[in-house]
């Protein structure tokens, strides 16, 4: 599998890193001193930032009251602390206890990390609190059947066959050396090489807590350790902001996508346009306006990328198969919401989960929470195959379903148009001026 062009294009400053990494450059490298742009998460001379950890949900973690979770902290921390040590600058664990889990949470990073292991060691690291990215003795016979022998570097519990699950290709150096990772992690998707060689290529972290439910948006990182010795050291993370990352996003899976949007007049579109208007090489719908306006060309199978940036409290939708005329939301296959996370604190409305961003409207909820801060774009990929619709907002899937098996519909509303196997793709507008832009639709 090739790379996208994002995993060619590394800063030097991180190729020169990892170059000297690679070869053993301690001359022209100082240990555990980050490159420009990274923190270091372990001085090399003690646990200051560290915390105890466990195969947790990280979700339940933040759920319990302040004073439980002290004292799960106390816990995990006093026997983390009974088997790691620092000696000559490396972090060193002695096989057993419970893991070094950091104690602030990161969202979407890029992640630099050494580590040496022996024979018949089992480790990894969590991400975002969720197991993990694979390290392991990849010449054990008898873990050849879980898939040892294909080496590190693995989203080893995403599901059998999933992507990501085994490497692509065996990268680990023989024990006595210290291999190196770089895992780049935007929403839920996970990249990583291991001594320079991509092992997993913008793969979907899967949630082992809860597979139905996305990963947490942001978590701890987390080294996990049992069955021998690890010793870890330059570990570095550069936490990624929301421009870079949608850039990451935009770049990957990319080919086949036409814009159908020029960024200056609305050539190519119908339906009541002088409701909104071009500010900026973007669709913005006009304050107290709204309407469905549409692609002249209908799509049957389709994928549409694009941005979107909301006011507090905005309120807007994508027209899905949207037949021309009438409220797409009933009238089309679906109008797939675009609203504000916070609309319930901004405007002191309650809504159904049905209506919150990414749901089909009315039909089926999407999953809340990873939408970037008001101001922000955010980057949003839709799926449509026969009944079918997958949302990913940010890197993280937060609706797939089937519409085809939907028989509850909010407030008892029939939808008689989300059997429509054909329509225009648009703007659902209600008087926000939400914003769009980098408008692309690839027909499948």
């Amino acid at each position: 599998m090739k790379s996208s062009p994002l995993h060619r294009r590394i800063h030097p400053l991180t190729l020169w890193l990892l170059a000297g990494l690679l070869g053993g450059a301690a001359s022209a490298l100082a240990l555990n001193q980050p490159p420009p742009g990274f923190t270091a998460l372990f001085n090399g001379q003690d646990l200051a930032g560290w915390r105890g950890g466990d195969t947790f949900d990280h979700r339940k973690y933040l759920a319990m009251l302040p004073d439980q979770r002290a004292a799960q902290d106390a816990d995990w921390t006093a026997d983390m602390r009974k088997h790691w040590r620092v000696e000559n600058g490396e972090l060193v664990n002695d096989g057993n206890g419970k893991y070094a889990t950091t104690e602030k949470d990161y969202g979407d990073f890029e992640l630099l990390v050494e580590y040496r292991t022996v024979p018949l060691a089992d480790s990894g690291v969590y991400l975002r609190g969720c197991p993990q990215v694979q390290i392991w003795d990849y010449t054990e016979k008898d873990k050849f059947p879980l898939g040892a022998d294909k080496g590190s570097g693995g989203l080893w519990n995403n599901s059998p066959g999933a992507p990501g699950k085994d490497p692509l290709v065996l990268a680990d150096k023989p024990f006595g050396q210290w291999n190196s990772f770089r895992i780049l992690m935007v929403g839920a998707r996970v990249s990583v090489w291991l001594n320079g060689k991509l092992v997993v290529n913008f793969a979907n972290l899967e949630n082992y807590y809860d597979r139905k439910t996305p990963i947490p948006p942001k978590g701890p990182i987390e080294l996990q350790t049992h069955g021998g010795e690890i010793r870890w050291r330059n570990i570095f993370i550069r936490e990624i902001g929301p421009a870079e990352a949608n850039r990451i996003l935009e770049r990957h899976g990319g080919k086949g996508f036409k814009s159908v949007f020029d960024g200056r007049d609305f050539d190519g579109w119908a339906g009541p346009l002088d409701e909104y208007q071009v500010v900026d090489g973007a669709i913005c719908c006009r304050p107290g306006k709204g309407g469905t306006i549409y692609t002249k060309d209908e799509y049957s199978d389709f994928m549409a990328r694009l941005e979107i940036k909301l006011p507090p409290g905005g309120n807007n939708g994508l027209a899905i198969r949207y037949p021309g005329q009438g409220d797409t939301a009933y009238v089309g296959m679906c109008e797939l919401q675009v609203l504000d996370d916070n609309y319930e604190k901004a405007t002191g409305e309650k809504i159904d989960p049905r209506q919150a961003h990414g749901s089909a409207y009315g039909m089926v909820a999407a999953a809340r929470g990873y939408q970037r801060p008001i101001g922000d774009w955010n980057f949003e990929e839709v799926t449509v195959k026969g009944s079918k619709i997958k949302v990913e907002l940010n890197g993280t899937v937060i609706l797939d379903c089937d519409l085809a098996n939907v028989t509850d519909f909010m407030h008892n509303s029939a939808h008689p148009g989300k059997d429509r196997t054909s329509g225009h793709f648009g703007f659902a507008g209600h008087n926000d001026p939400v914003c769009f832009r980098k408008i692309q639709i690839k027909p499948l």
